[in-house]
């Protein structure tokens, strides 16, 4: 489903656990910042903090960045506003409501939306058999949200916030892997990691503004600075940036494997660090969800190029 070669390497397999496996400290390092700082905040201070990285990123890639058509150019701004800018925000106030594990286990589901919306945006075969595979894992991402089959409107409403804030979430970074498969024919992936950083700041100043938190952003740029950094830099540059660098030499089926480093990561993490455990029933739905994602990468077949020309014109 990536722009992958066809021979694949021990490292690139290597390289997208060990980037996977450092979005497992995510919890850890968000979940306290969320009792003294507001979302919004947060991740504008983060990105703030990134777009030192990416200043220099998109410098160096200025020549890629002229040649890019109009559609690109809006793919980059909805993998920015919606993938790293409303998605980041809906998963830190996912945090501060709910069970941190319930959350980052929820983030599974994402490779679901993207190939839903790898068909209908790409163009991508999905094939009748994918249908019932689908409705399975969906029921997988239920088990994982509520640890129950009763009705949702029978659960409690910190419980369905949280699940739909992280499924929210979960849509928007599924969203912007689609996009960003679509902008990468053209563009090298430490600028488009750049731009995607860079362009969210107009779109968070604007939500931190409209809810008057941008005060909030400067006390905790004061006073929260290393935790923040450490943030910006472990679950979100370094982690990205192993992750993709991994993936261009990983096919999809293993590189899918290889992301059970970031749950199992992060549990071990939560418990140590946050006392939050996970019930029998979430690591059944947790298994049946992943054990779905794994024949969903097999039926949806490839497409043999990143950009379609349905999307791509003439440019």
């Amino acid at each position: 489903m990536d722009r992958i070669p066809k021979d694949t390497t021990w490292g690139g397999p290597l390289l997208v656990a060990v980037g996977a496996a450092l979005w497992g400290t995510d919890a850890i390092l968000r979940v306290p910042l969320t009792r003294s700082i507001s979302a919004p905040a947060i991740v504008l201070d983060e990105h703030l903090l990134l777009s030192l990285y990416a200043i220099p990123a998109l410098i160096l890639s200025i020549t890629a960045l002229r040649r890019l058509h109009l559609t690109q150019w809006l793919a980059l701004i909805a993998i920015a506003w919606g993938g790293s800018g409303l998605a980041t925000v809906l998963f830190t106030l996912a945090f501060a409501t709910g069970n941190p594990t319930t959350v980052i286990l929820l983030q599974k589901v994402q490779p679901l939306f993207a190939i839903v919306l790898a068909r209908v945006l790409l163009g991508e075969p999905l094939g009748r058999r994918y249908w019932p595979w689908f409705v399975l894992a969906m029921v997988g991402a239920y088990l994982v949200s509520f640890g129950t089959l009763a009705p949702f409107w029978e659960l409690g409403r910190a419980q369905a916030t949280t699940a739909a804030l992280a499924l929210g979430a979960a849509a928007l970074w599924g969203s912007a892997t689609v996009f960003g498969r679509f902008v990468l024919a053209d563009l090298p992936f430490p600028a488009v990691t750049g731009a995607r950083f860079l362009l969210a700041l107009p779109f968070l100043f604007a939500l931190a503004l409209a809810q008057g938190r941008v005060g909030d952003a400067a006390v905790g740029l004061r006073v929260s600075t290393p935790n923040l950094v450490a943030l910006a830099l472990i679950p979100g540059l370094v982690s990205l940036l192993l992750y993709y660098r991994g993936l261009t030499t990983t096919r999809a089926s293993v590189a899918t494997l290889a992301e059970l480093a970031f749950p199992a990561s992060a549990i071990v993490l939560n418990w140590l660090f946050l006392r939050q455990g996970v019930t029998l029933t979430q690591l059944g739905g947790f298994a049946l969800v992943w054990c779905m994602i794994v024949v969903l990468d097999r039926l949806a077949a490839p497409a043999p190029e990143p950009r379609p020309a349905a999307w791509a014109g003439e440019a």
